[in-house]
């Protein structure tokens, strides 16, 4: 009888264990991999070429990337800049992965140049847009881009369904360097110097001078 009693209770245990990972949503999420690469970049603005803007693989702003909630991200980065760096996941919740938050001096050594290092980390609990940006210097003038978090799979949705989505990032451009602009600025004590331009993903507006 007892024999018998301890064959139905691991029957029960292995039916409880195939029904958690079947139907447990962190059973069904995803594993995202990227790459960014920080480097400088020749970038057209304002009828001028500019060589030397530090971007993520060649785009301003860089890359969006689409996950969903309970997903984890695998970014491999590597620093091909003059400068330190680091990217942070702002907004993101790092929970129990604070080495992934990307900010610089704070739980990241910076990359150096020349240098690699891989975020790792899971979107617990989020939905929405944020954003990634750099976290050392006034690097995140350039190099950023947005995070999108869609809810989880079967998730309900309470409005009209989209045409489409598309994300508007807003930023701003200086015709100098944004690292000189803030030493300068630093070593006055002042306010730094005013952009020149506006830009809603990547590009200035039409009252701007352009080729």
């Amino acid at each position: 009888m007892l024999l018998m009693s301890k064959c139905y209770s691991l029957k029960f245990l292995v039916v409880l264990v195939t029904f958690i990972v079947l139907f447990n949503p962190v059973a069904k999420a995803d594993v995202h991999h990227y790459t960014f690469v920080i480097k400088a970049t020749p970038i057209t603005m304002l009828c001028k070429t500019y060589n030397s803007v530090i971007t993520v693989n060649g785009q301003l702003p860089g890359p969006t990337l689409h996950v969903r909630n309970g997903d984890t991200l695998i970014v491999k980065t590597y620093n091909r800049a003059q400068y330190n760096a680091t990217i942070h996941w702002h907004g993101v919740r790092q929970l129990r992965t604070a080495w992934a938050d990307g900010t610089g001096y704070i739980t990241q050594c910076p990359i150096q140049p020349g240098g690699r290092f891989t975020y790792r980390f899971t979107i617990i609990g989020q939905e929405g847009t944020l954003w990634w940006h750099a976290h050392v210097s006034w690097l995140r003038a350039t190099v950023h881009g947005a995070l999108v978090i869609y809810p989880k799979r079967g998730s309900s949705y309470p409005f009209p369904q989209p045409y489409a989505e598309l994300p508007i990032v807003l930023g701003e451009w200086w015709n100098s360097d944004p690292i000189t602009v803030e030493y300068q600025a630093n070593l006055t004590g002042a306010a730094p110097n005013i952009s020149d331009a506006f830009t809603i993903n990547g590009q200035p507006g039409d009252l701007y001078p352009s080729t």
